[in-house]
């Protein structure tokens, strides 16, 4: 991607290198582009952080999931900002900046996926990989009034991608529009192992939606409607009946450990500029004791036996993405710490699960767009995402 051609500060600034594509193919006049935590060949991999920039080295194997993309005949146009070391959910990256929200450009895009979600949402390219490990794909989704998807864990591969805590990553992608969702997700999540029927059970999470303020729920109930319109009237039910405090400890602790397991040793040796939140996490996850992180694995193994339970192989289960609109660029850090913090509780759901959620744009506050969601039973991705283009045609019709 050429600088002049950037408006939305999306991409990272590298010398264009040949990447070849099939000429023909399902993704075929398609163009997308890949976060800069993928490898391609022609091109380092920064990770979002100038110490890894530096150490990478220009590439020559491609990631597999991105050749796959390219063998469906999609044409890759650049790789795109990531927060640092993907370790953040803001979207301001404090060493290459922050990448411009289609959607709402006074506020934040969101992270760590900020670049593919800004490069989609101001129409740089159709598609766009991310990556999500505590909502790095679902939360920029939201803010930009795009879809997205955190797939089942594992569904998607990811090697040739630098790992933030890998029993929580997943690749996801971005689009416009449903139809170009379904066509990526054809290719990229292949056929479903647990299809939904044409009529999902169809469920709501009573005590997620009730962790929004007031106007943030009047907001999503139109929303809301046009699923019930598809989907009939849910079934309402507490997804925390405990509460969300351990859940979002447990995810925590969790990833944290991991993040400090993937990326300690790197930033004990060379002790990189890490910016503001991120070294502070890091700091947070070299701290995280082994008797914490046990407790956190049981809390996720009994919540995920039960949230499995609850969804079977039919259920469709409807809840918000995040608990607001994208803050504003002029938020403090504190701020924006605190609003991370009230999301975890909304996205920890699927990461502790490991069950697919897509987010669909389908309702906005002040001006600014904001997601809905639904989940569905693991193994059901493809099916998910068919039935959120599907709500979101019967939306637009």
């Amino acid at each position: 991607m050429l600088l002049n051609a950037d408006p939305a500060r999306a991409f990272m600034p590298y010398p264009a290198a040949a990447v070849p594509h099939a000429d023909r193919g399902p993704l075929s006049g398609l163009t997308f582009a890949a976060k800069d935590l993928f490898d391609v060949a022609g091109y380092p991999t920064s990770s979002g952080s100038p110490h890894m920039l530096a150490m990478s080295g220009i590439k020559t194997r491609t990631a597999p999931t991105v050749q796959r993309l390219l063998e469906a005949g999609a044409r890759l146009v650049g790789k795109t900002i990531t927060d640092e070391l993907a370790f953040s959910m803001s979207g301001k990256n404090a060493h290459f900046g922050t990448p411009v929200n289609g959607g709402a450009p006074d506020r934040i895009p969101g992270g760590s996926s900020s670049g593919s979600a800004a490069a989609v949402s101001n129409g740089l390219c159709d598609f766009a990989l991310g990556t999500d490990t505590g909502g790095s794909v679902r939360a920029p989704a939201s803010h930009c009034g795009l879809f997205g998807i955190r797939p089942t864990h594992g569904r998607v591969s990811l090697e040739g991608c630098h790992d933030l805590a890998p029993s929580f990553d997943t690749c996801g992608y971005f689009t416009r529009d449903g139809a170009t969702f379904v066509r990526v997700g054809e290719v990229l999540l292949g056929e479903d192992r647990v299809p939904l029927p044409e009529k999902p059970r169809a469920l709501l999470a009573r005590d997620a939606f009730g962790l929004l303020n007031g106007t943030v729920r009047e907001a999503l109930a139109p929303a809301l409607r046009r699923i019930e319109v598809v989907l009939g009237q849910p079934d309402e039910k507490d997804v925390a009946p405990d509460g969300f405090t351990s859940l979002y400890w447990g995810m925590r602790y969790i990833q944290s450990r991991e993040a400090w397991t993937v990326d300690g040793a790197m930033i004990e040796r060379y002790r990189p500029p890490l910016g503001p939140g991120v070294g502070d996490r890091f700091e947070f996850s070299r701290g995280v004791t082994d008797r914490q992180v046990t407790e956190a694995q049981a809390i996720r193994s009994a919540f995920r036996e039960r949230f499995e339970a609850l969804f079977g192989r039919d259920g469709v289960l409807i809840l918000p993405t995040m608990p607001d609109v994208a803050p504003l660029l002029s938020e403090s850090d504190e701020a924006l710490n605190d609003y991370r913090n009230n999301a975890i509780n909304l996205l920890c759901l699927s990461v502790l699960s490991g069950l697919p959620q897509v987010s669909i744009p389908l309702a906005s506050r002040l001006g600014a767009p904001l997601g809905i969601s639904i989940m569905g039973p693991a193994g059901s991705d493809l099916s998910l995402v068919a039935l959120a283009a599907r709500i979101a045609d019967g939306a637009s019709a």
